[in-house]
């Protein structure tokens, strides 16, 4: 059989378990079918701190240029990863430094199958998570505090104009945070999410918490409802679905109550903490898809959870694991498939959905990984390995 061609795209490997699992999707479930063509870059904690995270930042400015990327889960390293990996410094998170870049949206949504039903119960359909991409928490500054002072908020205008306030007064030792956002930002984020209801003729939730932050909060918020008004307001009559704002501690409560089917929009720290939620409760955060869409129209595809340390440590020592692989195989998916409609190449478009078929099908047959199977109380489900599932997807695809 000929393998199916393909113009680039940009691979970014990642680290420890899901790196592993990273090379074995190419090996058996791609490269046996795809002429695999990628521009390869090493995100692995070692090679980000080798090249002082340059790799990361060129990383993002090829996913631009290529406009299709595929990214490995990674490292965001803490205190503890900095002394395990001997780091020169407690680099940033790559997905932050990426999702700045491309200033885009990102959006999360569960992989259902017949044999895993959602813990809530009265879940019908999947919810989608519309996190914005930029700034807040990612990129913020931090200081430790050492000792009494004073910590005050300065602005200087470019006009020379000046804002000064007190943040608070120390008495003793503690942390400083500052955050920032900026309307453009939040404005490509407002408009992704419309468009993106529109393209699903799905009900558009947004939340913030306007009540206690007046002004950062807020200012998402009236972008939202004033981009809504002039430019969205008509075209979703039309099509029959509605704009809905509510504080997220309000959203949370309601989504719990409903039976799914839409978008729900938040902001950063938000999305990346409701998007774990609501993946857990549809079973797993392995069985998520996470796609980041810029305004200008790039697409970078990942696994939404994280480098499976556990597992990896009992692979370092030689043993089997059952860590599920699907949420990563579908960014591959994803991935081949936009590159694929963005070049009219219909064929490795088709072997996408192929792929992703051949996986839910041996779910749906019984055969699952170890998370899965703890959730189906079917007598004839199968715990596999990593290895074992991925061989029944292969075999799937051949067939």
């Amino acid at each position: 059989m000929s393998k199916i061609k393909m113009n680039p795209i940009v691979e970014m490997d990642g680290d420890e378990m899901t790196r592993i699992i990273w090379q074995e999707i190419k090996d058996e479930l791609l490269s046996p079918f795809v002429e695999l063509n990628t521009e390869y870059y090493d995100l692995g904690l070692p090679n980000r701190d080798a090249t002082g995270d340059r790799v990361t930042e060129e990383a993002a400015e090829a996913a631009k240029r290529l406009h299709v990327a595929v990214k490995c889960a990674t490292i965001t390293p803490n205190a503890q990863r900095m002394e395990e990996y001997k780091l020169h410094q407690m680099w940033k998170s790559p997905n932050a430094t990426i999702r700045a870049a491309l200033d885009g949206t990102v959006f999360r949504a569960p992989i259902m199958t017949g044999r895993i039903k959602p813990v809530v119960s009265t879940w019908e359909k999947p919810i989608t998570i519309a996190r914005h991409a930029y700034g807040d928490v990612y990129k913020a500054t931090e200081y430790r505090v050492p000792g009494p002072g004073r910590a005050e908020l300065l602005f200087t205008g470019a006009d020379g104009g000046t804002f000064r306030e007190t943040v608070y007064d120390y008495e003793c030792p503690g942390v400083l945070q500052s955050m920032f956002n900026k309307d453009s930002s939040i404005e490509a984020f407002a408009r992704s999410c419309f468009e993106y209801a529109l393209s699903e003729r799905q009900d558009l939730w947004f939340s913030t918490k306007d009540t206690i932050s007046k002004q950062y909060d807020q200012t998402f918020k009236l972008l939202f409802q004033r981009i809504f008004d002039a430019e969205y307001a008509e075209r979703f009559r039309e099509a029959g679905i509605e704009y809905f704002y509510t504080l997220i501690d309000d959203a949370v409560a309601r989504v719990i109550r409903s039976k799914g089917g839409f978008i729900w929009a938040c902001k950063n720290y938000d999305g990346d903490v409701m998007s774990d939620m609501v993946s857990t409760a549809f079973g797993s955060l392995a069985m998520m898809t996470s796609v980041l869409v810029s305004p200008d129209g790039n697409f970078e595809y990942e696994a939404a959870h994280g480098t499976v340390t556990r597992h990896y440590y009992r692979y370092l020592k030689g043993e089997q694991t059952s860590t599920n692989p699907v949420a990563t195989i579908f960014a591959w998916s994803g991935a081949l498939r936009k590159r694929g409609e963005l070049d009219g190449n219909a064929e490795l478009a088709d072997f996408a959905g192929r792929l992703e078929k051949a996986v839910l099908d041996a779910i749906n047959a019984g055969t699952m990984t170890g998370d899965l199977a703890l959730l189906c109380q079917d007598p004839d489900v199968k715990k596999v390995t990593t290895s074992a599932f991925i061989a029944a997807v292969r075999a799937r695809l051949e067939r």
